[in-house]
């Protein structure tokens, strides 16, 4: 199974470490670190990653998964970065994010209808995109499943496992990587933790997320030009996965299409908010 994680500077370590650890011991996992160039990427706190192959040379994907971080305000008006997940997308058996990467697949039309999660913080940009935002850990929309906030990237991970290789499969892993989790406080959601804990991860958040909301609302903007241009909303197909199936050859770019990239600087004025910390 060929699998591709998408990484990016801002990056948060979890996000992708947690879910790689997990997919990399299904059978025959064939996994690649994608980026624009090879060079390091520095993640949101200073972790450098090589990229093991960069996005216009990407093979065939069986799996797409789009992790998240602070680094992903600036992915939502990438247009390169849009343009490759509207390609790689359609031939995808599984179309992934965790955490906030999950704004990344919104951005580029892929969440339009679907139920999805991302960290709560940021699960309200999720109607800005046409998805339907959902409450939970992981959410499966047919071949679309997306985690919710950093941790929720192993809970993820397991189910993919799951999906794709069969329940046995994935409860051999879970002990393995002793997966039992008893964290030392019950803090871990908003629903859980003391109000002025709540509000303290906030105020930390409050600088990041001001920005985040002008970028979505420029992403917005971006999206429906592009859908005007295209005629359609670009969404992963309908194609049921199979076990250890590889994905078809991408198609051809249409003239005009979603996947086709063009410069972001012709397109129409996007609101333009606070610059970034």
């Amino acid at each position: 199974m060929r699998i591709g994680f998408l990484i990016f500077p801002g990056l948060t370590e979890l996000d992708l470490i947690g879910p790689y650890e997990i997919v990399a011991r299904l059978p025959g996992a064939e996994i690649h670190l994608m980026w624009k160039d090879a060079g390091p990427v520095r993640t949101e706190h200073g972790l450098a990653l090589i990229p093991t192959t960069i996005l216009n040379a990407c093979p065939p994907l069986d799996l797409l998964c789009v992790p998240g971080g602070p680094g992903v305000n600036e992915l939502l008006t990438d247009a390169e970065v849009l343009a490759f997940l509207r390609r790689v997308a359609p031939d995808a058996c599984w179309v992934t994010s965790v955490c906030t990467g999950a704004l990344v697949l919104g951005a580029a039309g892929l969440l339009h209808g679907r139920r999805a999660t991302t960290h709560w913080m940021s699960r309200h940009f999720l109607v800005d995109f046409g998805a339907i935002p959902v409450d939970d850990r992981v959410v499966v929309d047919g071949n679309v499943v997306t985690g919710g906030g950093v941790t929720a990237g192993i809970d993820f991970a397991l189910r993919i496992v799951a999906e794709v290789a069969g329940r046995e499969t994935a409860e051999a892993i879970q002990p393995a990587v002793e997966y039992d989790p008893h964290p030392p406080f019950g803090a871990g959601t908003p629903r859980t933790a003391a109000a002025q804990i709540v509000a303290r991860a906030e105020r930390q958040a409050a600088e990041r997320q001001e920005y985040r909301a002008a970028q979505v609302a420029r992403a917005v903007a971006l999206l429906r030009w592009c859908t005007a241009l295209a005629g359609h909303t670009t969404r992963p197909g309908p194609r049921v996965p199979t076990p250890g199936r590889r994905a078809r050859a991408p198609r051809a770019a249409r003239p005009g299409a979603a996947g086709t990239t063009r410069s972001p600087t012709a397109g129409p004025d996007v609101p333009r908010g606070p610059a970034p910390a």
